[in-house]
């Protein structure tokens, strides 16, 4: 049974270069500047998109940029103020097919 004080583990760009160089054989300064790359070149291209795009990476998932639409009659819930929110992009990231299985299975009592 979960507790209510239950902290999902954080792990950071950090650990994403410590198993990237671990899996290649590769000191952690050679890696390091690879990662960076790859995340910043993600970063950029979502950044520049105008207004919409879709980064799709084999065996691991789509990266997509989606405009939202206007809500004309939306609510402040502190005030109960009715306000007008403009159309924006937000992200979204869709699982590829084998995180997808692996996510959806349940999850045991242990976890």
């Amino acid at each position: 049974m979960k507790s209510k004080n239950h902290i999902s583990p954080t792990f950071t760009k950090h650990d994403v270069v410590l198993r990237v160089a671990h899996t290649t054989n590769k000191r952690t300064t050679i890696a390091a500047p690879w990662v960076d790359h790859v995340l910043n070149a993600l970063r950029d291209v979502m950044m520049q998109a105008q207004p919409e795009c879709r980064i799709e990476l084999r065996d691991f998932g789509i990266f997509e940029v989606k405009v939202t639409k206007p809500k004309p009659k939306a609510r402040n819930p502190k005030s109960g103020e009715i306000v007008f929110v403009p159309k924006r992009r937000k992200t979204h990231f869709k699982p590829g097919k084998l995180l997808k299985e692996f996510i959806s299975q349940p999850v045991g009592d242990n976890a």
